[in-house]
């Protein structure tokens, strides 16, 4: 059952099972009694972004997407074209994260866009395998102090993600 089917979203009868017109009856009660007090959100790390009189000039919002089906972050995966030490021999390694910066929507989509994978530096080491199962025990005794921007980039439909979480303005490092 949609969300957007119904005419007025503040009224106190809802449709059942309709988490959309439930959530925004919420944020509109709370908005009655409250100002929007998130520190760290995709509308606040925009409005940092954007502000002129900001001592850093960030370059990137860092987010991670949430597939439809797990409601896990999704793990972007690529390859990076690396040189053997001291030879000019190349290879492809293969790189995945669950952090990207957006790069450019299509021509004439809203909703398809080129991402960015960023890598983590996690306690100051550069970190660069995701394993789904172990992502969150993977992070919860490291602070992630950076991002090292890759050049790796994927096309992904943002319609096939249920969520969104951003973290606030960075300047990643730039790609080796």
């Amino acid at each position: 059952m949609g969300c957007s089917n119904q005419n007025n979203i503040y009224s106190t009868k809802h449709r059942e099972h309709c988490v959309c017109d439930i959530v925004q009856s919420i944020v509109h009660a709370q908005d009655k009694v409250n100002k929007d007090t998130c520190d760290t959100s995709c509308y606040a790390s925009i409005q940092q972004l954007n502000h002129k009189n900001s001592f850093n000039r960030h370059t990137t919002i860092p987010f991670l997407l949430y597939c439809r089906s797990s409601c896990k972050p999704f793990i972007g995966k690529g390859f990076m074209t690396k040189h053997h030490n001291h030879c000019s021999e190349k290879f492809f390694k293969e790189i995945e994260s669950p952090f990207f910066r957006a790069k450019k929507f299509l021509r004439g989509s809203k909703c398809c866009v080129r991402l960015e994978l960023l890598l983590p530096i996690k306690d100051k080491k550069f970190s660069q395998s995701f394993d789904k199962r172990s992502y969150c025990d993977d992070h919860i005794d490291k602070k992630i102090t950076d991002f090292i921007a890759t050049g790796v980039c994927l096309t992904v439909d943002l319609n096939q993600f249920i969520g969104i979480t951003c973290l606030d303005p960075i300047t990643p490092i730039p790609p080796k």
